[in-house]
């Protein structure tokens, strides 16, 4: 969504003209498909962003405390507060306040999904309840995913993440300074005139673009296609988690990423462990619930203790075990990646099956999370999110002056595409970009082609269409 002169520059060779126009032309298609989703995309991740600082002030009632000198609450005493709320529901996981003056949180199971609890530490009692699905940075979420609108709304998103890099690439080369004076760091005129707009695009794709693509590629390991093969490339090649450690453990069939209520993404593939139950003589069963089994498992309250010994990071959750044979599992995924840490922990004898940190990590992964962090504003504090948020902000300016830009220049009754080249010969190089852009994006690689095709083989072909997309 850029501008160029039709007719060619004195001294621009005409194959030089064709591929640019064919590449603006490129650029135009991209952009009208990715431009509301890159706009949803920047307003719900810069809320994302700082998404503790929404909780700590317009949450404050439900996840902020007075600090008092009496004692907090045990964790099973809060537990079995929160569930005077919901008498019905299953207990999922237990949230210890992150510090003196933070909330407790409880999530239970109920008919309606997976709620939230949050309490008074010292008093026990409930501040708020409410499904996890109306919690505001759920909604957020939910949101930046497109997870309302079905699991193939997802592989949308990634096919635009991969449209987000093409248009950072094409839009860089549009931009290159070709002996012009104006609209590459400075921008003309006034927002009355198409050219403010047209430079207020391309200056701002410049300077950004590097951060915007660095976004929508550190964004993809949460895809469901790209980031699955990701997932399958790290577990085959043992650079993910370490496979090791659940060597000598006995595993289910179920995996973190189903069974968690917090997990991050080098985990969702890793297997849930299993407990042994003791037997009245003190010896292990052979099987996970051996016949005549007696005993019973350790309460909330032993194993946060266990949790805060081992030196978990403030913030950790407890996943409850759903049966006989689960097991108890902490996590924390704070801000700083070296204390990034889960245990799984036997809910009979207290002993950690599995302690797995950033450290024990493969190098794919290491590399990945430490991207995901940078991308929501996490690796380097208050600097990091300011930087993610000039850069969703950068997308939203630049989004929303093509679009102004384009309706200033779109004439009446069309859509004010950019010319074809004059020589067709250009589209081999169109073609042969698809195909590596295809390779590398899947399903962005598929959209190319579909919109490439579509412009060669329909809209050119038949004239009414030709006229409209003129």
């Amino acid at each position: 969504m850029t501008d160029v002169t039709p007719s060619r520059p004195a001294g621009d060779s005409a194959p030089s003209v064709d591929l640019y126009r064919a590449i603006w032309r490129w650029h135009f298609y991209a952009g009208l498909i990715a431009v509301p989703f890159m706009i949803l995309l920047a307003v719900t991740g810069s809320l994302y962003l700082f998404r503790d600082e929404i909780d700590h002030s317009a949450f404050a009632h439900r996840t902020v405390v007075a600090l008092e000198s009496t004692p907090q609450q045990a964790p099973s005493a809060l537990i079995g507060r929160a569930q005077t709320a919901v008498p019905a529901a299953r207990v999922k996981a237990y949230r210890p306040p992150a510090g003196p003056t933070s909330s407790a949180r409880v999530t239970l199971e109920t008919a309606d999904g997976a709620a939230y609890v949050f309490l008074n530490p010292y008093s026990g009692a409930i501040l708020a309840t409410m499904l996890k699905r109306q919690e505001f940075n759920e909604v957020v979420r939910k949101l930046h995913s497109l997870e309302y609108f079905g699991p193939y709304a997802n592989r949308l998103i990634e096919a635009m993440a991969g449209f987000a890099i093409i248009l950072v690439i094409s839009g860089f080369y549009l931009w290159w300074p070709r002996r012009q004076t104006g609209g590459v760091l400075s921008v003309r005129g006034t927002p009355s005139r198409r050219v403010f707009w047209r430079d207020t695009h391309a200056v701002t794709g410049a300077v950004a673009g590097g951060l915007i693509a660095f976004l929508a590629l550190s964004g993809l390991p949460w895809s469901s296609f790209w980031g699955g093969k990701l997932t399958e490339l790290a577990v085959a090649t043992g650079t993910g988690y370490p496979a090791a450690l659940w060597d000598a453990v006995p595993t289910s069939n179920e995996h973190a990423q189903h069974a968690l209520q917090t997990v991050g993404w080098t985990m969702e593939a890793s297997p849930m462990p299993m407990s042994h139950p003791m037997t009245g003589d003190g010896t292990m069963t052979a099987e996970p619930m051996g016949k005549g089994a007696e005993a019973a498992p350790l309460g909330i309250d032993r194993i946060v203790e266990i949790a805060h010994a081992r030196g978990l990071a403030p913030g950790f959750e407890v996943t409850l075990p759903d049966d006989a044979t689960g097991v108890f599992t902490t996590a924390v995924f704070p801000d700083d990646l070296s204390k990034v840490r889960t245990i799984h922990i036997d809910q009979y004898s207290g002993k950690p099956l599995v302690d797995i940190g950033y450290a024990d990590y493969g190098p794919l992964a290491k590399i990945t999370e430490f991207g995901i962090n940078i991308h929501m504003g996490q690796q380097f504090g208050r600097v990091n999110q300011l930087l993610m948020l000039a850069t969703c902000l950068a997308i939203i300016l630049s989004s929303v002056a093509a679009v102004v830009m384009w309706l200033k220049r779109r004439p009446a009754g069309r859509l004010g595409v950019p010319p074809y080249p004059t020589s067709r010969r250009v589209y081999g190089v169109l073609w042969g970009m698809a195909v590596v852009f295809g390779v590398m994006f899947p399903l962005s690689g598929l959209l190319i082609v579909a919109m490439v095709g579509l412009d060669i083989l329909v809209i050119r072909r038949v004239p009414v269409l030709r006229r409209t997309f003129a």
